[in-house]
């Protein structure tokens, strides 16, 4: 196993991470937003009204998008271990 092929394996774990992330990142930053936006404009400044639609959000986004994470991460991994042996350098 080379420099170059453990940085590419890291590379591509990041890049993963990444994007099975993004949707419950995105829709829990969207809701962030959307309830500051009306916090500020209600002047209603209750600290435990943002968390509460936070993870609403991340939870209907997991549970949104769980089939397409699983998939993903399940593709990753077999190919990891597809290709053990050229890894190995057997």
């Amino acid at each position: 196993m080379t420099q170059q092929m453990v940085v590419d394996i890291g590379r591509e774990a990041l890049i993963h991470v990444l994007l099975i992330t993004a949707p419950m990142l995105g829709l829990g930053l969207i809701t962030g937003l959307a309830v500051s936006i009306f916090q500020a404009t209600t002047q209603v400044q209750e600290q435990t009204l943002s968390f509460i639609f936070k993870i609403l959000a991340v939870l209907g986004a997991l549970m949104l998008f769980a089939p397409w994470m699983l998939n993903t991460l399940l593709d990753y991994v077999s190919r990891l271990f597809i290709n053990i042996p050229n890894y190995v350098g057997v």
